[in-house]
């Protein structure tokens, strides 16, 4: 798994060890969890906990098997890279694609999230000023040292690790009744109020396809640890402690939520899960401390978005599967072009919201359902050939996938699985016929690429 391509342009490494930590840490923590979670707990009522932990665990095994390929050949590429080693250029350029696509559409959805937040703090100026300044202001920290990307991102992660610390210690004081401001106590909203499971298997799984994308992001690691010394070994660290982060943020905080609060409640859905629980418990300025919560969520969002999307297109152009100019980089090592046009598709995102409001973007983000699936996916396959490769060539890996393949093959039908439901759902049938339908476009043209590639270096020779 050696990079055979000695004359990539090399990236900057300017992220520090403990940029990349607290990247590790709290990269995963989005709006998703903050409000999002609701409706996951909607549909599976209390039962919403083994959703979490065992969507967990499927993110955890991908993190395992996409740190194994890492590790051996960090990449700013990541598994689009590995894609083209393991299963063909085809494969990599329409997952590079799918990813970019996936995030570049990611930027306007925070930049008019953020924004909302803003007008109605500073209501004086129009939302859709507050949308684009968002996107100028993370462009431009973006465009000209990684370390502007690092330093927004820690502090980011920051905030929302201590904001979850003090939700867990608030609630957990709570459950065992100390908590001075509100009569709540114990874990009876778990099993009273129609059961743990008033939907049964089914509604976990409705929780599962819903928790989901909250995790996805947490793949970013090995894309920014490629920008700092020693990446391999910091890849290594950040996947051992995946599983433990995920337990600590995802499970104890909605474990915590459902004890405290009748999963019923309206207010999950009208105010957002984190903010209401803290309602119940009469905290003190919720409505403000959730809202600077939600806001820096947001704005970390949208500049782990337009990081990667730049980064993944530089990857892209690097292999010649976009055009070259995508990999001019600056003389601090950033993708110049990669980040203007990542900022240009999120911008025309955010003026296509305003003008038609409810329609274009609505649309478009109708294509990335099941983006997020498809990325695990083939995470997963591209670590089943290249392990096997490596195992009849015998090359000793350093950080190795746990009862290989067996494992890697749950994950891939697991994932098939999910797929398959959704496509039969009526609930996710439109969204998943509108992924499948673009990857079937992509697909075609990473074909079409690949073969003009082969038959430009036939004529060569």
């Amino acid at each position: 798994m050696n990079n055979e391509n000695n004359t990539t342009p090399k990236l900057g490494e300017g992220l520090t060890n403990n940029q990349i930590v607290m990247i590790s840490i709290g990269g995963v923590i989005g709006a998703g969890l903050f409000i999002g979670s609701s409706a996951a707990i909607a549909k599976a009522g209390p039962a919403v906990i083994l959703s979490y932990a065992l969507t967990s665990l499927v993110v955890f095994l991908v993190m395992r098997m996409l740190g194994e390929m890492a590790v051996m050949q960090p990449d700013t590429g990541s598994f689009s890279t590995y894609a083209t080693k393991a299963i063909g250029p085809w494969a990599g350029f329409s997952i590079g694609w799918l990813y970019w696509w996936f995030w570049v559409l990611v930027i306007p959805v925070e930049a008019i999230a953020g924004a909302e937040i803003l007008h109605a703090w500073f209501p004086m100026f129009p939302a859709w000023l507050y949308a684009l300044l968002f996107v100028v202001i993370l462009s431009l920290a973006n465009l000209f040292d990684v370390k502007n990307f690092g330093a927004f991102e820690f502090w980011f992660s920051l905030i929302k690790v201590v904001a979850i610390l003090l939700f867990i210690g608030i609630c957990s004081v709570a459950v065992f009744g100390f908590w001075p401001l509100a009569d709540v106590s114990g874990i009876a909203n778990l099993y009273q109020n129609g059961g743990f499971m008033p939907y049964g298997f089914g509604g976990i799984l409705g929780g599962i396809l819903i928790t989901a994308f909250s995790f996805f992001g947490v793949e970013i690691l090995s894309i920014a640890a490629a920008e700092s010394a020693n990446p391999a070994e910091k890849i290594r660290k950040a996947t051992n402690l995946v599983i433990y982060r995920i337990i600590l943020f995802f499970v104890l905080s909605i474990f915590l939520a459902v004890s405290l609060v009748d999963w019923r409640s309206t207010g999950f859905r009208e105010f957002g899960t984190f903010q209401y629980v803290l309602m119940t418990l009469n905290v003190p300025g919720t409505k403000l401390i959730m809202d600077t919560v939600v806001f820096v969520a947001v704005a970390s969002c949208m500049n782990a978005a337009l990081y990667t999307a730049s980064r993944m297109l530089f990857s892209l152009g690097a292999r010649k599967d976009a055009p070259a100019m995508v990999t001019e980089l600056t003389p601090k090592g950033v993708p110049r072009i990669a980040v203007l046009l990542s900022c240009a598709v999120g911008l025309v995102g955010c003026l296509a919201n305003y003008f038609f409001p409810g329609q274009v973007l609505t649309f478009l983000l109708s294509t990335t359902g099941a983006i997020a699936l498809l990325v695990y996916l083939v995470i997963a396959i591209s670590q089943l050939i290249l392990r096997k490769r490596c195992e009849a060539e015998n090359i000793e890996m350093p950080f190795k996938m746990w009862l290989f393949p067996w494992l890697t093959w749950l994950v891939i039908f697991t994932i098939l699985a999910v797929l398959t439901y959704m496509f039969f759902s009526p609930d996710y049938r439109y969204e998943t016929l509108m992924s499948l339908s673009v990857t079937c476009v992509v697909v075609v043209f990473g074909i079409i690429v690949n073969r003009k590639k082969k038959y430009a270096l036939l004529k060569q020779y």
